[in-house]
């Protein structure tokens, strides 16, 4: 049984929505994403509750990049562009176990840098809060459950380089190529795609760049090497 939670994604896009071209491709061969271990014994913990929480549970899957990003690319493979927006959503229709499953598949520790992995995850889960912070302060321009997953996956154009992958397709495209990339492989929520489509613009993008200096200003500097820090949207578009 799965109790409802409260989290919410706007479903409307802005202007920048129309300039950009957002073609997911859905056959998925890359490599799983490691999880956190706490992750998956407090997801396992959860199950054997008389009902799950289905808040509870999503804001669990949501403190973890791995696990945000394993369960969301099996909804991307089970629905394909029908794919749900929100996470509890796609908890709901994929099921507890499902989603267990799919975000046990790889947990840090097995054959990953595992310190470079755990230095990442943490770094996107502190820029992802302070982002969602920052975004209750737009009054409505950003909504702030998806200033949080950007925030969590804006690292997400490091991990071919992370975890030891060698597509030749993200050859060559820097960090914010890259992460569009996945974006668009993995049918990650718009928003995701959009946030790295703005990081290839000259100036980073008004909407998400503006976001992007800000937090980074707050969050410490993580061993990570974020290019987001101190020189800026632009350093990072090298």
């Amino acid at each position: 049984m799965l109790n409802t939670g409260v989290l919410e994604f706007r479903a409307n896009h802005d202007r920048f929505a129309e300039s950009l071209v957002f073609q997911p491709k859905l056959v998925d061969d890359l490599p799983d994403v490691p999880v956190m271990p706490e992750t998956l014994l407090l997801m396992e913990l959860g199950m054997h509750e008389f009902a799950v929480d289905l808040g509870a549970m999503s804001q669990l899957v949501l403190s973890d990049l791995g696990a945000t990003l394993q369960i969301l690319r099996l909804a991307a493979r089970e629905c394909g562009e029908a794919r749900p927006e929100r996470m509890e959503d796609c908890i709901s229709m994929l099921g507890s176990q499902a989603c267990l499953k799919a975000a046990a598949r790889k947990s840090i520790g097995r054959g990953v840098p595992g310190r470079m992995v755990f230095e990442a995850w943490a770094h996107a889960r502190d820029v992802a809060q302070v982002f969602r912070i920052l975004a209750e302060d737009t009054r409505g321009n950003i909504h702030p459950e998806e200033a949080y997953l950007v925030g969590l996956c804006h690292v997400l154009g490091f991990l071919p380089e992370m975890l030891s992958w060698n597509p030749p397709a993200y050859c060559g495209k820097g960090w914010a190529g890259a992460g569009l990339k996945l974006a668009e492989r993995w049918s990650l929520p718009f928003c995701v795609a959009e946030f790295f489509a703005e990081m290839q613009l000259p100036s980073g993008g008004a909407r998400w760049g503006d976001l992007a200096r800000k937090a980074h200003r707050i969050v410490k500097r993580s061993p990570l090497g974020c290019p987001l820090f101190d020189g800026g949207i632009t350093s990072a578009l090298r």
